[in-house]
């Protein structure tokens, strides 16, 4: 069975999931570094799943939820055509310009590749130059077959230089290892000039500075999809520095000042200012290597020396990438899956890929800069950043309650509610990085997280604030059509544009509202939110039975074409067939609107089996990994299959699913059918291939589709064990013929949140046919808004 990503995890003295861990990843290369014992299936993990076509995810070091994210660049490209290089590295390419300190994994939209390095060996060029020009500048060519990559480190040979380089991490702190050939100067290019979605101007100001005591510290401010943000950066070498220049390479400047000491040489500046500045240093290394540490901070160039001599005081690259091991062993080994090696690398990959963000986003002394772009320190929490909701509170976040210490996911509830605090709007967080609001995709998806994280019985935050923030931001008129929404009980499409799609999103994020004030005891919050749930049915269109966005006079817009997508339709990233399945919390009102059990099956069927040119998506780069209408590269379309158990036949989830994981996900550069989106594709394998899935988030119930692993043991943070056992699992039995929970048959189609959390066996047994009797009885179904008992 194929799949996406990287690898195993957590607490604990889980081995096996080690085994997969760190190891080789490319056919025919050589492991380096920690012993790596080829039995427990090393061999088997392909980081570089997702790297080319639309996975955009990267292979360098990171440990989890790190603040740096160190990884190789293939290429720069324009913004206009940066689409395929979202994160840095593209599988197909064969040149490497550098290695970044910031990346993303998964993204529609991108930003990034802080402070890159190159290490070059003989003349030192300035300009990257042409990557299908070998020698123009100071790229290099390098091979597949020479790259490792395990969790927490990299390495490749720089063909063009014979050098080798190694990448490891800690949270803060970048760590390379560079081996340079006999005979050639050895060099450390820094350019401050490359980013990623790169374009003229983007640099709006970065410097450049040589200390005394031989560390070099700077920083540069950029004006990308994250405004204004400010990065800072310190860095030392193992070796004494033999020499340096500083070069700024900006054209036609209008003023330039009064000249400062060395201005003429630029061996000799100890410090330059600039838009477009780049440094090279020297060192007495042929033939030896060179160690060169880099940590990042968004507060200052002395704050990040305080980061470098916290994590890496020394010089031992072998000790720091067994600690960047240790801690995805620790994580990794959440999950213990007994399966083969095949399916094994791929669930493990997968689970890797949903442990890098939210990331880190905090100084070792708590402070950093917020969303009004002033410092702030973290008071008993510790900070993070990178929430891209509108994918991750879908699947991601609900994971991470169950993989990761309660700790860690109130310390994202913290930092959301930081951010509201902060915020010039004083409304919770949209799409977030680097502290800093993106105003990216639609809805108040922070919502539903905290909802969620609380109703599972996640403290450590402070609920009334948080239900007050909450609010708040449901409530912030100039956002989005909230004033038209909360007047009308829509958005109207002719003051709003993606109107069908806010309205939904915005009623479902209302409805999580609602149930949490309810635990609280807040009934007026609860009235509130509760009415303002069903305001799904306000873009519901009973003529067609479709979604879609009505005018301010009550009518809907015409004309209305279900297959249109794109900006200025009633959707945001999708169509009438993908949006209108956008009820998570009441699929019985909508099957009831569709005219029944019967009417719902059908309709799906329909999105499904629908024979369409792909070419109609040509515009909207997000829109893929299509199976008829639905697409599954997009995360609208995430719940769909799990539809038919609310219509009671989980039978078609069944066999929806077997279609999904066997055409979407396979252990290939090009593997994932759409962006990883900060682990949104993959924390959807990781729960489908379990058996079960949180198609709505704050229900506390996980929809049971079926499994894709023979055995799977999480170890949950209360210190619990819950077993997940498929017997006679094969291609030849793909449907659920009876499931058992501690040994009891279990008759409905859902498990709940308690359940799992308090440990036990989930026991399926598999068969060739499909079982038509198991959980079709109304009261067998999973949560629903309107048929929900008090």
């Amino acid at each position: 069975m194929p799949v996406p990503t990287l690898l195993p995890r957590r607490r604990r003295s889980w081995h096996r999931a080690f085994s997969l861990l760190c190891a080789s990843v490319i056919a025919g290369s050589a492991i380096a570094g920690p012993a790596a014992d080829k039995s427990t299936g090393f061999d088997a993990v392909d980081p570089f799943i997702g790297t080319g076509g639309e996975g955009h995810t990267f292979p360098g070091a990171v440990v989890p939820f790190g603040m740096i994210q160190l990884s190789p660049d293939t290429r720069i490209q324009p913004r206009k055509d940066a689409y395929d290089w979202a994160a840095g590295y593209r599988y197909d390419d064969s040149t490497i310009i550098g290695f970044s300190h910031t990346h993303f994994s998964g993204t529609g939209h991108s930003d990034l590749g802080d402070v890159l390095l190159m290490p070059i060996a003989g003349e030192v060029k300035l300009e990257r130059g042409d990557v299908e020009k070998p020698g123009s500048g100071y790229h290099s060519r390098f091979k597949h077959d020479d790259e490792i990559a395990e969790p927490g480190y990299y390495a490749v040979t720089l063909d063009d230089y014979g050098i080798r380089a190694e990448l490891t991490a800690t949270e803060r702190v970048g760590v390379h290892r560079y081996r340079f050939p006999a005979g050639q100067p050895a060099h450390v290019l820094v350019d401050l000039r490359t980013s990623m979605y790169d374009y003229d101007g983007k640099t709006l100001w970065s410097r450049l500075r040589l200390r005394a005591d031989g560390t070099v510290t700077g920083f540069r401010e950029t004006r990308g999809w994250g405004p204004g943000r400010q990065l800072y950066f310190a860095m030392r070498f193992s070796q004494p520095l033999t020499g340096h220049e500083f070069h700024d390479t900006e054209q036609d400047i209008a003023y330039k000042g009064f000249a400062t000491p060395g201005h003429q040489d630029p061996h000799q500046r100890a410090q330059i200012e600039g838009r477009e500045l780049v440094g090279a240093f020297d060192f007495d290394a042929a033939g030896e290597q060179l160690l060169v540490k880099v940590s990042i901070s968004s507060v200052s160039e002395d704050n990040a020396i305080a980061n470098l001599d916290a994590e890496v005081p020394g010089w031992n690259f072998d000790r720091v990438r067994s600690a960047a091991r240790a801690s995805w062993t620790e994580a990794l080994s959440a999950i213990e899956v007994d399966a083969p090696d095949d399916d094994r690398a791929a669930f493990y990959t997968a689970l890797y890929h949903t442990l890098m963000a939210p990331s880190l986003f905090m100084d070792s002394d708590g402070r950093y800069r917020g969303p009004d772009n002033a410092v702030h320190s973290a008071d008993g929490f510790r900070h993070h950043s990178t929430f891209s909701l509108w994918d991750t509170y879908r699947a991601l976040h609900p994971l991470l309650t169950l993989v990761q210490p309660e700790q860690r996911n109130s310390d994202f509830i913290n930092s959301m509610l930081a951010h509201r605090r902060y915020s010039p709007y004083g409304i919770l967080p949209v799409w977030s990085f680097h502290g800093l609001e993106t105003w990216t995709m639609v809805g108040y998806h922070a919502v539903p997280v905290i909802a969620d994280a609380y109703l599972k019985g996640i403290r450590g935050f402070d609920a009334d604030a948080a239900l007050q923030a909450m609010v708040d931001s449901a409530s912030y008129g100039p956002y989005d059509g909230i004033a038209q929404y909360m007047e009308l009980g829509y958005v109207p499409i002719d003051e709003e544009g993606e109107a069908a799609s806010k309205t939904l999103e915005y009623a479902f994020d209302d409805w999580t509202i609602a149930r949490m004030a309810d635990a609280m005891g807040r009934d007026d919050i609860a009235a509130t939110f509760g009415q303002r749930a069903g305001n799904w049915r306000h873009a519901f269109d009973p003529e067609t039975g479709f979604m879609r966005a009505r005018k301010r006079d009550g009518d809907f817009r015409t004309p209305f074409d279900p297959t249109a997508s794109g900006y200025g339709t009633d959707y945001t990233e999708g169509n009438a067939w993908q949006y209108s399945w956008y009820v998570p919390q009441d699929v019985a009102g909508l099957i009831d609107a569709l005219g029944g059990d019967d009417a719902l099956v059908s309709k799906l069927d329909q999105v499904f089996d629908a024979e369409v040119d792909p070419g109609l998506f040509e515009h909207m780069e997000d829109i893929t990994g299509l199976i008829g209408w639905y697409a599954h590269g997009n995360e609208p379309s995430h719940h769909v299959a799990y539809l038919y158990a609310y219509a009671g036949q989980p039978w078609r989830t069944q066999e929806r699913l077997k279609q999904i994981v066997d055409s979407q996900y396979a252990p290939r550069p090009d593997g994932l059918s759409g962006n990883d989106d900060l682990g949104q594709m993959s924390a959807w394998y990781v729960f489908t291939s379990l058996g079960f899935y949180p198609v709505a988030p704050g229900s506390n119930q996980y929809v049971i589709g079926r499994p894709f692993l023979p055995r799977a043991t999480m170890n949950l943070p209360n210190g619990k064990r819950f077993t997940i056992v498929a017997d006679g699992l094969d291609d030849a039995n793909p449907y659920v013929g009876a499931v058992r929970l501690n040994g009891k048959p279990l008759q409905r189609s859902y498990i709940t949140h308690e359940e799992i959390m308090a440990g036990g066996e989930l026991r399926f047994t598999m068969q060739a046919q499909a079982n038509t009797a198991w959980a079709t009885g109304a009261d067998q179904r999973p949560y629903s808004m309107s048929s929900a008992k008090k």
